[in-house]
């Protein structure tokens, strides 16, 4: 079974949605279930998870909603206010709702300590005793900040997005590949190949630009904690959905069908939760 662990939908709103400027015109648009669906079929994916893009509970309500009504969305990582002082019943509020798996905060756009507040800290404390993933959305000068939050939380199922974002484009990967290396030494950490080809030239790369970032990933996490996640939209911004899936599917023909199979959705289905 083939899972999408990270893609997204939007009603586009110009003013809640600003981080998508003009030169990302191409997803400056509505992306429901059935824009994704058919494309989903196309490319033999079996579902996917839907990722929240906007910090609102509004937005968690509203990709559950889309999740209940749609079957092929196996699962919900929404947001909560994790420093808030109600977190815990606001978790507990939507784990009554089964495809609500896990939380985001955009920790790119926080400043770099914001997630060793203690206040935030007290809030990722509140996830594993009702079985909630936490997604790492980081750059990667924020990965030795990362390293110390993860390791305050050992029994904390965590997945970092976008392989913390290395620029591709530029060539940079030794400080990045040092920090990787620490963060994957810690067990509970997991990684998404995913928004690989809006971090290389958008226009102009070449599926050889990525294999050195993903040789590191591979030989750091191992096949059993990697998933294969689109990006969709945001992919379009530099390719389509079918280009960004055959990055991440030619590289693992060399794997073992069970490592394959675990890259493409086992991984995600058991670190989601995933009923098939």
């Amino acid at each position: 079974m083939i899972i999408d662990s990270h893609q997204h939908f939007w009603k586009y709103d110009s003013v809640r949605d600003s981080w998508i400027d003009d030169t990302m015109k191409i997803i400056q648009r509505d992306f429901l279930p059935a824009d994704l669906e058919p494309i989903l079929k196309t490319n033999n994916v079996d579902g996917c998870i839907a990722v929240q893009a906007d910090q609102s509970e509004q937005e968690t309500e509203f990709l559950l909603d889309l999740a209940k009504n749609n079957k092929f969305i196996k699962g919900v990582v929404g947001w909560v206010n994790l420093s808030d002082t109600g977190v815990e019943n606001r978790l507990k509020y939507f784990s009554q709702n089964t495809l609500f798996k896990g939380v985001r905060h955009i920790l790119q756009a926080e400043k770099d300590d914001f997630m060793l507040d203690q206040t935030f800290l007290n809030g990722i404390n509140k996830l594993a005793p009702l079985n909630l993933t936490y997604d790492l959305l980081i750059y990667a000068h924020q990965l030795q900040n990362c390293v110390t939050l993860v390791s305050k939380f050992p029994d904390q199922k965590f997945v970092l997005d976008h392989i913390a974002k290395p620029s591709i484009k530029f060539g940079e990967i030794e400080t990045w590949k040092t920090a990787i290396k620490t963060l994957a030494a810690l067990p509970n950490v997991y990684c998404k190949l995913s928004g690989l080809t809006t971090e290389a030239d958008w226009h102009n790369w070449k599926t050889e630009d990525f294999i050195p970032y993903i040789d590191v990933i591979f030989e750091e996490f191992g096949a059993h904690r990697i998933m294969y996640g689109s990006d969709w939209p945001v992919c379009l911004l530099s390719g389509n959905y079918s280009k960004t899936k055959e990055i991440v599917t030619t590289y693992i023909k060399k794997l073992s069908s069970q490592e394959q199979q675990q890259v493409m959705g086992l991984n995600a289905i058991n670190f989601y939760g995933i009923t098939i």
